[in-house]
């Protein structure tokens, strides 16, 4: 069975929940309703790590819609995507990266997802000009990598992967090319079942250094299936890391998260950062952790680590650009500092903010 047909067998309606999750008739309208909103498609895989006699089950909330997402607080775009799009598709924050949406499609809908504005749903944001892309990026010597994202650039036929890299690969002033994807997690039959895809990331690895970037957010999404697929990366000569969310009711305990970066570090995959989830429309109330308990849970997850763990950075991706959280001074006011900045002369810099311990992000106008 190809990966494509292992996606035709999705969990898509409240329908194909009722009996293995146990619905009652209102678990089984909230589903509905919300579903009409934000598509929900679980592959089978990922579903069978549910327990399905735990309501609270953290993967469960990773996949499977409450009816509550459906509330209208937040944003659909909490990073001013909009207004990095140079091209269709194509957006320029900082000046050394270019972000490509590929594909407006994911092996799973996560429920905190940041572009739940597109994902499952819109194809206008997608780039369709892979040639006025290459044009962009040579007219701007300051971009030196490009990150395939969506949606989940792995859901692009493998065809079409090699046509992104046919052109990619061809720009001299590019020293990497990033892929953003969770199909290590949540699909790793797309890795396993697909040697074509294995080839040509190894062959054009020779080329240009390849990167994968993942999104592990609780220990048990780490398999012996996810583990096969992170090494198949590995012996393709692609480097592996994660981003990890810090979600309410899923990785909001320092022993969970302590756990879960160990194991990511003990399977050969790099930390990246341990972002503040985002205030996205729906998302916000239910998996958003106040930054100044965020802080204290990650300070305690990271003691529990070795260097190699310790390298995740707590991080806001903000409309300003990513904010590192460093933690709380002496006075109580909780310290941050620019890791990347819209504008570069705020890369590096320092700020404090005091906070009441609620807040879960910073406004967009914030002052420096």
């Amino acid at each position: 069975m190809n990966w494509q047909t292992f996606l035709q067998n999705n969990l898509t309606t409240a329908e194909d929940l009722r009996s293995p999750l146990k619905l009652t008739d209102e678990e089984y309208e909230n589903i509905r309703q919300e579903i009409a909103c934000y598509p929900m498609s679980v592959t089978k895989y990922y579903f069978s790590l549910i327990n399905p006699d735990d309501p609270d089950d953290p993967i469960r909330k990773l996949a499977i819609p409450t009816g509550s997402t459906i509330l209208p607080d937040g944003e659909l775009d909490t990073s001013g995507e909009a207004g990095n799009t140079m091209l269709q598709g194509m957006q320029h924050k900082y000046a050394e990266t270019v972000l490509i949406l590929t594909t407006a499609d994911c092996a799973m809908f996560c429920r905190h997802c940041f572009r739940r504005r597109l994902v499952g749903k819109s194809d206008e944001e997608i780039a369709v000009d892979i040639d006025a892309i290459a044009e962009y990026i040579r007219a701007h010597p300051s971009i030196n990598n490009v990150l395939l994202s969506g949606g989940d650039s792995f859901l692009l036929p493998t065809e079409e992967i090699a046509d992104w890299l046919r052109k990619l690969a061809a720009l001299p002033q590019l020293d990497f090319i990033r892929f953003g994807t969770r199909t290590p997690v949540t699909f790793p039959q797309r890795i396993l079942g697909d040697y074509a895809l294995l080839e040509l990331l190894g062959s054009y690895r020779q080329q240009k250094q390849l990167y994968v970037v993942t999104h592990f957010n609780h220990p048990r999404e780490i398999t012996p299936e996810s583990q096969a697929a992170v090494r198949a990366l590995r012996g393709a000569g692609i480097i592996v890391k994660n981003q990890t969310v810090l979600l309410r009711g899923i990785n909001d305990d320092p022993e969970v998260l302590a756990e879960l970066l160990r194991k990511i570090t003990s399977i050969g995959v790099v930390q990246h950062y341990i972002f503040q989830c985002r205030p996205v429309k729906g998302v916000k109330s239910q998996f958003q952790v106040p930054i100044v308990q965020g802080s204290d849970i990650v300070h305690k997850a990271l003691a529990k680590q070795n260097g190699l763990g310790k390298s995740a950075d707590y991080t806001m991706s903000h409309i300003k650009g990513k904010i590192r959280i460093l933690g709380r001074n002496q006075n109580g006011e909780m310290i941050f500092q620019f890791r990347q900045a819209k504008n570069a002369e705020n890369i590096g810099r320092i700020f404090s903010r005091k906070l009441d311990g609620t807040e879960t992000w910073l406004p967009d106008d914030f002052e420096i």
